[in-house]
């Protein structure tokens, strides 16, 4: 497969014809999206574009029909933030330092009056941009989870609903841009090629590659429509759930959502590897994304016949979380639902490490202050700032564990 990558990014780069290989697995998808050939697909890089030719090949070979704005591509240029509450430009001058991204986009017409959008991003950090955890020597960082698993979900679901459940329409959008700020959904939403009035609702899928050892799935949004919830439940055998009400966070449902669609975000979780070059093709749980796969055409398959969902707002969670002046340096575990606060990953010379907190510790105590949840977790932590000693108590495989932490 290596090899096969190589040749199709070589052929990519000298503008031949595109050949794309008939894969037909997730396995086989991520391998090729997570290649080294690729250098981390970022936005606006010759690797990027050789992913989109790759997932563009597939579409065809789905039978879908081009639904960009060029055949497959939805392309958009814009000048990247300086300002991270700076609205993004996407009206650019020739020579303006500008990046262009593209999505990708299929549609499947089954002449009905609505249409169910189905996405994931395929773009990542490349060789460490803006974002990336490691503090090591540049390196790929070749996002097999974040979020070749994703765009491998959705094409497995693109295949699996050929001929069937033809009460809507499907589009199916692989977003550029997504790391960068949900740019290519952004402006898909403000330059749709299709009536975003007739939309049903979007299905997304932001790492769904390391489903754990319980099966936890979260599932963000299911607050949005008042039928979501009720739907989700009766198809769940295999899976702890997690849900989540709201409809806005940080990946490309959110675009969708502030659309006012209904929208619903699939999630296995931040593990160690987030942000790194170590989220590779190998540490994936591929039987995982298959029985979520499965779950999800389950539920697109129930709501087939249910109409045009209504829309419902929903609580906006984001604009309750603290501001930090300080960190623990560690990754939350945020698919945990008991008392306090799982550590789901260790940052080098941070804190936490410093203290000799470890994954899988729970933190339950954090100077004064209780910790019963995640929420609770960063309201405390937010009333320290750097130079402060405090204590920990931490949950660790049913012991007592306490520590100083200074920040």
């Amino acid at each position: 497969m290596k090899y096969l990558v190589a040749l199709f990014f070589l052929v990519f780069l000298n503008s031949c014809k595109k050949e794309v290989p008939e894969a037909t697995t997730i396995k086989e998808d991520i391998s090729f999206l997570s290649d080294d050939a690729l250098e981390g697909r970022q936005t606006g890089t010759k690797g990027e574009r050789a992913a989109a030719e790759y997932i563009a090949g597939r579409f065809e070979n789905l039978n879908l029909e081009p639904k960009g704005t060029d055949q497959y591509f939805q392309a958009f240029s814009f000048k990247p933030k300086t300002n991270p509450h700076q609205t993004v430009n996407y009206t650019v001058k020739e020579g303006d330092s500008t990046v262009t991204g593209t999505n990708i986009i299929g549609f499947m017409n089954n002449k009905a009056k609505n249409t169910v959008i189905i996405g994931a991003h395929y773009d990542h950090l490349g060789y460490g941009a803006e974002g990336s955890l490691h503090r090591g020597e540049r390196a790929i960082h070749n996002g097999a989870d974040d979020n070749a698993s994703g765009v491998a979900v959705m094409l497995k679901l693109a295949e699996k609903l050929q001929g069937k459940h033809r009460g809507n329409n499907y589009l199916f959008m692989a977003f550029s841009g997504e790391e960068m700020g949900l740019l290519g959904s952004n402006y898909f939403v403000k330059n749709p090629t299709i009536d975003t009035k007739k939309v049903n609702f979007m299905i997304n899928m932001d790492m769904v590659g390391r489903l754990n050892a319980d099966s936890t799935l979260a599932v963000y949004g299911v607050g949005t429509s008042p039928i979501l919830k009720q739907t989700l439940n009766a198809h769940n055998t295999n899976f702890k759930l997690v849900q989540k009400e709201s409809g806005i966070g940080p990946s490309d449902h959110t675009s969708f959502y502030n659309a006012d669609i209904p929208v619903l975000h699939f999630f296995t979780g931040q593990h160690e590897d987030y942000h790194k070059p170590s989220d590779d093709f190998e540490k994936l749980n591929y039987e995982g994304m298959e029985t979520i796969s499965n779950y999800i055409f389950e539920v697109i398959s129930d709501l087939d016949d249910n109409g045009k969902l209504p829309f419902r707002k929903t609580k906006n969670e984001s604009e309750e979380t603290p501001r930090f002046k300080v960190g623990l340096g560690v990754i939350p575990d945020y698919l945990f639902d008991g008392k306090g606060m799982r550590i789901d990953g260790i940052s080098e010379d941070k804190p936490a490490q410093k203290a000799g907190l470890q994954k899988g510790d729970i933190v339950i105590k954090l100077g004064d202050s209780t910790v019963v949840d995640l929420m609770s977790y960063m309201k405390v932590l937010s009333t320290f700032e750097a130079g402060n000693i405090t204590n920990v108590v931490v949950d660790r495989a049913g012991k007592t564990i306490e520590a100083d932490i200074e920040f």
